[in-house]
């Protein structure tokens, strides 16, 4: 089994077992280092990101500053920190003709664990993030 498999079948138990924890639990925004740590791992991240060839292209046109800006933004807002995302949360709207398959989604999901690995964030943190962020992906993922 691959990392990746592994971690989404973790992700998948923690829903089950578990659920989403509530908006008032900032548990895990203290665990991933507050807003501070949650910049790190994106800005770690994108770096993969932009630079991963199975999915590069798809943010050819992207204002990445803002990009960046926004997930610093959902990351906190999801995992119960005090900052309000003010973007859409309607990822099919946000996703809308960007024609994202399973793979790309994948590859992605690849490279946010590689940003959190170098920002020091502990596999079950991880987890309990990705397990926040797993719902996403049938809004994400368009064929």
């Amino acid at each position: 089994m691959t990392r990746t498999s592994a971690v989404l079948l973790s992700v998948f138990i923690i829903l089950a077992a578990a659920g989403a924890a509530g908006a008032t639990d900032d548990s895990l925004y203290q665990d991933l280092g507050e807003r501070a740590g949650i910049t790190r791992i994106i800005d770690n991240s994108m770096s993969h990101i932009l630079a991963d060839d199975r999915i590069k292209d798809k943010f050819a046109d992207t204002n990445i500053d803002r990009l960046k800006g926004m997930l610093v933004d959902y990351f906190t807002m999801i995992s119960g920190g005090p900052d309000e995302y003010k973007g859409s949360r309607n990822m099919r709207v946000v996703h809308k003709g960007l024609h994202l398959r399973n793979r790309d989604f994948t590859a992605l999901v690849e490279d946010l664990q590689t940003g959190m690995d170098e920002a020091d964030v502990p596999f079950p943190t991880q987890n309990r993030l990705l397990a926040r962020l797993a719902p996403m992906r049938p809004g994400v993922v368009s064929r």
